[in-house]
């Protein structure tokens, strides 16, 4: 009753609940209903990539079904403070009751696995055109773990940046959200956009789609883009 004193006053509506367990509860749940879903299209387009189909495509045409259906949309991975960490705190609570909570580690392994995909995949689409990552130079695009955001927390970008640099790539960062990121290897600057309109790219890769890029000005100093958002 306290609680619903104190937010009443500020939120549109509070949903009083019969204890705190619960309303954590609902929390969990809410978190690892998105990680799970993710999980799945994150699986569906990897499938779909290789067997040459528009998972996007996909997506929306079974968002036309009137029910029963709630589209989520892949990337490069998931990051933040909730999603990718909180499903996990219901594993103990699960060993505690005897049971194993399979699909919140299946997602897991899915969610995981979308970096190195990428990687991959851009590794893939560069020896289509005789070319490899040591010998291209590259511009990523956006670091931060959501659209129009500073927080890189968990940001499955920073894991594509340090396997990209495992494997030799050059590149340039650019998210004007975030003047710099730590990585495995160190600090890294994003440039700046001046610098962005003076450069030239072989490729980049999309990785947040902050709505203050100019795509159609990006695409003039790119050789092609890799869009993991669909942009």
């Amino acid at each position: 009753e306290l609680a619903a004193l104190l937010f009443a006053p500020i939120v549109q509506s509070v949903q009083k609940l019969s204890c705190p367990e619960v309303a954590e509860m609902t929390k969990l749940v809410e978190n690892t209903f998105r990680f799970v879903n993710i999980g799945l299209v994150n699986e569906m387009a990897v499938i779909c990539d290789h067997v040459g189909i528009n998972v996007w495509e996909v997506i929306d045409a079974a968002s036309t079904k009137p029910f029963a259906f709630m589209p989520h949309y892949p990337g490069p991975g998931v990051g933040g403070e909730c999603i990718p960490v909180v499903p996990f705190f219901l594993h103990p609570l699960a060993r505690d009751c005897g049971l194993e909570a399979d699909l919140i580690e299946a997602a897991g392994r899915i969610n995981d696995r979308m970096p190195k995909f990428v990687v991959e995949k851009l590794e893939r689409l560069l020896a289509e055109r005789g070319a490899s990552l040591p010998e291209t130079y590259g511009l990523i695009l956006g670091v931060a773990y959501k659209q129009d955001s500073s927080d890189v927390r968990e940001s499955p970008a920073l894991r594509v940046i340090e396997l990209l640099l495992d494997r030799g790539a050059r590149f340039s960062f650019y998210d004007p959200y975030v003047p710099r990121v730590r990585c495995n290897k160190g600090v890294l600057q994003s440039i700046t956009e001046e610098e962005l309109g003076q450069a030239r790219f072989d490729y980049a890769l999309l990785l947040t789609p902050h709505s203050v890029f100019n795509y159609a000005d990006i695409v003039k100093h790119v050789g092609f883009v890799l869009d993991t958002r669909n942009r």
